[in-house]
C-alpha cells in the first residue's frame, strides 16, 4: 500500500484540498502524491499556530526539551525510511541522505541543550538592568529543495526551544520526508505548536504577509529572499534570510595539488553542487594552475552518477527539471567561454542527471562565474598576484562563504581576513554545525542561522530595568 503523504494542521494529519504530483529526479517520472494546501487551508495553520502561542510560551524551558528530544527519538527510530524518502525526492546518495536525517536529529539534541540567558547589563548600588528574551510568536518557516529535512528542523528546533510557535512550509518538489517527520510528531506535539504545510509555489505570500505570523525564517535564492522581506515589511516582520552564494577558493602557491584536489572537488561537489555554501569559483595560483586542473578533471571523470538508491552511487541528479534545464543551458553557454575538460555532457538514459563538469581558462565576467550556477559545474581561473585575486573574490554581490588553501595557516589567515563574507574557512570549506553561527554578507543574507546568535534571532529582547531602593 502507498504511504500516504498529509499535512500536519492543529494536530492532526488532513489530505488537504489540492494534491501535488512528485517527481523521481533520478526518473523523472511521478513517484508519489502528497496533500497541497489552498489559501484558506493555509490561513487555518496560521490561526492555529497563533492559538497554541500562548500555552506553548508560557510552558517550561525543560518541557520544551523533552519535546524536542522525542522529536529527535522519533527521527532515529525511523532515520532509514525517511533517508529513502528523500533520496527519493531530492536524488541525493542514499547515504548522505542518512546523514542528514541524523543530522536533523543532532540539531535537535543541541538546541535542546541550550540555556536562554538572561544578560546583566548592571547591578550596582541604583540600579539593577536585565535583558530577558522573550519569544516572538508564529514563525513562518520556509523551506529549500536541497537540504529539506535539516533546513525544516533546524528552524523548528530554535523556535520551539525559545517558546514559539511555527508554520513550516517545505519545498513543493521536495515535501514528502517534511510529511513523513510530521505524521511522526504528531501525537505528542501539543495541537497547533508546529503545522507543516505544503503547496505548489503559490502561497508563500500568505505565510510572509499574514499579521499573525511575527517571524520568517526563509532559506532560498537571493531573488525570492528580496520578495519575501518586501512583503513582510508591511508588518515589520523578523527576518532570518540565508540566501544564494557565489563562494569562491583560493588556492596559495604552496599547496600540493596531489592532496587539496580531492578536497576542493568535493567542496564544490557536495550534494552534486546544491549546497548555498558549495565552493563555486576556484582560484589557483598559476604555478599550480595545470596540475590541479588536470586533477580535478580526473577525479570528475571518475565520478560515479546515477541514482542515489545505487549502491556506489556519488553524484545523484540534479533535483528538478527547472534547475537542470538552467544548468544545461549554461554548459551550452561555457562552450564558448571556456575550455570544458571534463563532463559537460549527461550519461544515458532518464533522470536529470549532469556529469560533473570542470571548466578551466574562463574569465571572471563569464556568466558562469558571475552567477550561482548550483549545480555539478566548476570554474577553475588562474591567478598570480594575491591581492589581485582577494579583489577577485570580493567582486561579487554575495558574501556567504569563501576559502583559503595553503600549507601554512599564518599565510592563509592574512588572505581570509581580507574576504567580505559571512564565513571563511581554511583548508576546508563548508564547515558547518548547530553550534556555529552561519551568516550571509551583502545579498547573501539578513541575520544569523544556528548556534546561540540564532536561537537568539527567534526572540524578542525585553529589557527590566529595576530601581534598587523603594521609593513608592
Amino acid at each position: 500500500m502507498e504511504a500516504r503523504y498529509e499535512m500536519l494542521v492543529n494536530g492532526k494529519m488532513t489530505g488537504g484540498s489540492r494534491s501535488l504530483d512528485v517527481i523521481n529526479p533520478a526518473t523523472a517520472e511521478v513517484f508519489a502524491t502528497c496533500a497541497c494546501a489552498s489559501r484558506e487551508e493555509m490561513e487555518v495553520a496560521v490561526t492555529a499556530a497563533a492559538a497554541a502561542f500562548p500555552a506553548w510560551s508560557a510552558t517550561s524551558l525543560d518541557e520544551r526539551r523533552a519535546v524536542l528530544i522525542k522529536m529527535a527519538e522519533a527521527i532515529e527510530t525511523n532515520l532509514d525510511s525517511l533517508a529513502r524518502t528523500l533520496t527519493s525526492e531530492q536524488g541525493k546518495p542514499i547515504g548522505d541522505a542518512q546523514g542528514e536525517v541524523g543530522g536533523a536529529a543532532y540539531f535537535l539534541r543541541y538546541y535542546a541543550g541550550l540555556e536562554i540567558p538572561v544578560e546583566t547589563i548592571e547591578d550596582s548600588d541604583a540600579r539593577r538592568i536585565e535583558l530577558h528574551r522573550r519569544p516572538l510568536g508564529v514563525v513562518a518557516a520556509i523551506v529549500p529543495w536541497n537540504f529539506p529535512v535539516l533546513t525544516a528542523v533546524n528552524k523548528i528546533g530554535a523556535a520551539l526551544l525559545t517558546g514559539n510557535t511555527a508554520v513550516v512550509k517545505p519545498a513543493a518538489t521536495t515535501p514528502l520526508a517534511t510529511l513523513q517527520f510530521a505524521s511522526l510528531i504528531k501525537d505528542f506535539v501539543p495541537a497547533g505548536v508546529v503545522n507543516i504545510v505544503t503547496d505548489n509555489n503559490d502561497l508563500g505570500d500568505v505565510l510572509t504577509g499574514h499579521p499573525l505570523v511575527r517571524k520568517v525564517s526563509f532559506t532560498g535564492s537571493t531573488n525570492t529572499g528580496m520578495k519575501v522581506m518586501s512583503s513582510g515589511s508591511a508588518t515589520l516582520k523578523r527576518m532570518t534570510l540565508e540566501l544564494g552564494g557565489n563562494d569562491s577558493g583560493i588556492v596559495l602557491d604552496d599547496c600540493d595539488p596531489e592532496v587539496v584536489s580531492q578536497q576542493l572537488f568535493d567542496s564544490a561537489f557536495a550534494n552534486n553542487g546544491q549546497v548555498c555554501i558549495a565552493l563555486k569559483r576556484l582560484y589557483v595560483h598559476d604555478s599550480q594552475y595545470d596540475a590541479i586542473c588536470e586533477k580535478l578533471a580526473e577525479i570528475a571523470r571518475a565520478a560515479i552518477v546515477g541514482s542515489g538508491l545505487q549502491q556506489g552511487t556519488q553524484l545523484g541528479p540534479v533535483q528538478n527539471r527547472t534547475q537542470y534545464n538552467k544548468l544545461k543551458s549554461l554548459i551550452e553557454e561555457t562552450r564558448k567561454d571556456g575550455n570544458i575538460i571534463a563532463g559537460g555532457d549527461s550519461p544515458d538514459g532518464p533522470g536529470y542527471f549532469i556529469n560533473p563538469t570542470i571548466v578551466r581558462d574562463i574569465a571572471d565576467d563569464a556568466r558562469l562565474v558571475t552567477d550561482e550556477q548550483f549545480g555539478p559545474v566548476l570554474p577553475v581561473m588562474r591567478y598570480t598576484d594575491v591581492g589581485d585575486v582577494i579583489a577577485r573574490a570580493n567582486n561579487t554581490s554575495y558574501g556567504l562563504g569563501n576559502s583559503v588553501w595553503s600549507s601554512s595557516v599564518e599565510k592563509a589567515g592574512a588572505v581570509a581576513s581580507q574576504l567580505d563574507s559571512g564565513s571563511v574557512w581554511i583548508n576546508k570549506h563548508g564547515d558547518i554545525g548547530p553550534d556555529t553561527p552561519f551568516a550571509g554578507a551583502k545579498m547573501s543574507g539578513v541575520g544569523i542561522e544556528m548556534g546561540m546568535h540564532g536561537l537568539l534571532e527567534f526572540t524578542q529582547a525585553k529589557v527590566v530595568n529595576y530601581a534598587k531602593a523603594a521609593n513608592v
